[in-house]
């Protein structure tokens, strides 16, 4: 699908690149829940309540657009200093470094730990369901050879 690039406020924008608004809205909702339970109930007992008007959401999504725009331009920077193309991990933990935000580097390196272990473990469970239903088909099959020299 083609996008047609223009330049909002010197920022280069790409029609057809919004981040989903329902992923930036559990995104949004989930920190706010949890920054309203750090302040307790209210005065009735209640846990408290933070809301967020839909327009707040379109700007959270800009927001990250924008950022990850940046990034991906400094990560660029790093790559090709490198005399490399393919921008790598290091690259983007460099890149974020750059941008003065290094407090997040081992955040998102712990993060980055805990998907692969997720994956591996995905592939690991769907590698042994597609054995286990190998062998069954097997044992199946040789169940079969067994039953027709009977006679």
């Amino acid at each position: 699908r083609r996008t047609q690039r223009g330049v909002e406020g010197g920022v280069m924008t790409s029609v057809g690149d919004e981040l989903p608004l329902a992923h930036i809205k559990r995104i949004v909702k989930t920190k706010l829940t949890e920054l309203m339970n750090e302040l307790g109930p209210d005065k009735s007992g209640k846990a408290q309540d933070g809301y967020v008007q839909k327009e707040a959401l379109l700007a959270f999504g800009e927001a990250a657009k924008i950022f990850i725009h940046c990034l991906t331009h400094t990560s660029n920077d790093i790559c090709r200093d490198g005399r490399r193309q393919t921008i790598s991990v290091d690259d983007v933990f460099r890149a974020v470094e750059e941008l003065e935000f290094a407090e997040f580097t081992e955040p998102l390196k712990l993060a980055l730990e805990a998907f692969k272990k997720d994956a591996a473990a995905k592939t690991a469970k769907k590698t042994d369901a597609a054995n286990r239903k190998r062998k069954a088909t097997e044992d199946t099959a040789d169940g079969d050879d067994g039953e027709e020299g009977g006679d």
